[in-house]
């Protein structure tokens, strides 16, 4: 196991009824990888191949994306977010943090510094949806979650990045 892939911590989120989170692919968080280069974050998003990018926030409702993988890298401040759903599970992330959600994940944001900024990208500059867990969309958010394919490149690392091993579609 290479020394980045034993820096990324794995989430793994069920489907719970509301939320439908990715019943295969674990949420991977990349604490502190872009410390100094936080302010580059979109720009380093978008070397790496993942596009379709923004510098925002992020909602404070529960939401996902059936259509397109999703990754946050936080530019400044700090955010604590719950993940996978109501019941999920929060985790605090600051400046220089990326966390990458598979497609269906739910995230919600709970609290945010003032300075608070995040950048979202998506592989391949993928066209994303927002989804809330409406009960006459989860047909076709489960059959979409299915269709979105492993990312051609990891969004910290580029080409030779740890995700595709780790997103290779098996639970531990």
């Amino acid at each position: 196991m290479s020394d980045r892939k034993k820096n990324i911590e794995t989430l793994y989120f069920q489907n719970n009824g509301v939320i439908p989170n990715h019943p295969t692919l674990p949420v991977l968080l990349y604490k502190n990888v872009w410390a100094e280069e936080a302010l580059h974050a979109e720009s380093l998003l978008n070397r790496h191949g993942w596009g379709n990018s923004w510098l925002n926030g992020v909602f404070n409702y529960h939401h996902y994306h059936s259509n397109a993988h999703e990754a946050l890298a936080v530019v400044s401040g700090f955010v604590k977010l719950i993940l996978g759903g109501e019941h999920g599970q929060k985790v605090y992330l600051q400046t220089g943090d990326v966390v990458v959600l598979p497609a269906g994940t739910g995230h919600k944001r709970l609290e945010a510094s003032a300075d608070f900024r995040i950048a979202g990208a998506y592989p391949g500059g993928m066209s994303y949806n927002t989804r809330t867990g409406e009960e006459n969309d989860r047909a076709k958010a489960l059959q979409e979650i299915q269709e979105v394919p492993i990312p051609d490149t990891d969004p910290v690392y580029g080409q030779n990045g740890p995700l595709m091993e780790i997103w290779s579609g098996k639970k531990p």
